[in-house]
């Protein structure tokens, strides 16, 4: 899926919740904490990176691009 960025970067659990991947931040965080997110293909753990356009995030086997 795509995800418009109208910002300069959202945090990755924001960015979570806004495209429903999690139900809420509490999930967000589990999600991030358990090794579920791939960031440009490698393992993010940080709940909190910012995430800019151009990026590529994986959760779960659902592939973001940040435009």
């Amino acid at each position: 899926m795509d995800f418009v960025l109208t910002e300069d970067y959202i945090e990755l659990i924001r960015l979570l919740k806004t495209t429903r991947l999690a139900e809420s931040g509490g999930q967000a965080k589990l999600i991030v904490e358990n090794g579920d997110v791939r960031r440009n293909g490698q393992p993010e753990f940080r709940k909190r990176a910012k995430i800019r356009k151009g990026e590529v995030i994986t959760v779960n086997g659902q592939t973001i691009y940040i435009k």
